[in-house]
């Protein structure tokens, strides 16, 4: 299924105590400037809980 619109929003954690960047959902669909939220994706990569990677992605109209 293809959607006209994709938006991302990015995080990354260190330590688990300091984290900077949001990814909500919330933020992805405004990034990717969707009214519609057809379908969310997220992805989280950790490397033994120092260092933590994760994105949300929005898919709509």
């Amino acid at each position: 299924m293809t959607y006209s619109k994709v938006g991302t929003a990015k995080a990354t954690s260190i330590l688990g105590m300091v984290a900077t960047g949001d990814c909500s959902i919330k933020t992805a669909a405004a990034n990717g400037g969707i009214k519609t939220i057809k379908y969310v994706d997220y992805d989280a990569k950790n490397i033994l809980g120092i260092y933590g990677k994760y994105t949300t992605t929005v898919y709509g109209d």
